[in-house]
């Protein structure tokens, strides 16, 4: 079970992305809401104050770190307008896809409530720009 866990994270955060950012409304009618992603960071805060990262390139790529201190990647699709598919590769392949509705009206800046995976609350923020996580620790 535990070999879950960076899919877990990383699709949890597949809530986050919002619809695409000013200037970009061809790619935002292509990719639906995942466009506002395409060089930011999506980050969730957990309850126990840990967070996740998440980027997702317009080539159909995602790169993760868990709040457990993990990395993980795949390939993300759409499926539907709207929704957004990640498929995780690395480091684990695991054998489905997990889906999820973008929010209405995000983009960078936007912060809302939603449920990672597992079912925790989480409160999601698209942050502006590419962010990584501190080279030593946990996901704080």
């Amino acid at each position: 079970m535990h070999r879950s866990r960076p899919i877990a994270a990383a699709l949890s955060l597949a809530l986050v992305a919002g619809p695409a950012a000013a200037g970009e409304p061809a790619r935002a009618a292509s990719t639906g809401g995942v466009t506002a992603a395409f060089g930011n960071t999506v980050k969730a805060l957990y309850p126990d104050g840990r967070y996740q990262w998440l980027w997702f390139k317009p080539d159909g790529t995602w790169e993760a770190f868990g709040r457990r201190g993990k990395w993980s990647s795949g390939k993300w699709s759409q499926k539907a307008a709207g929704q957004v598919c990640l498929k995780q590769s690395r480091p684990v392949p695991v054998p489905f896809n997990y889906c999820t509705a973008f929010p209405a009206g995000s983009g960078v800046g936007a912060v809302w409530s939603s449920k990672s995976m597992e079912g925790e609350p989480i409160r999601v923020t698209v942050v502006k720009g590419i962010q990584r996580p501190a080279a030593t620790g946990a996901a704080r």
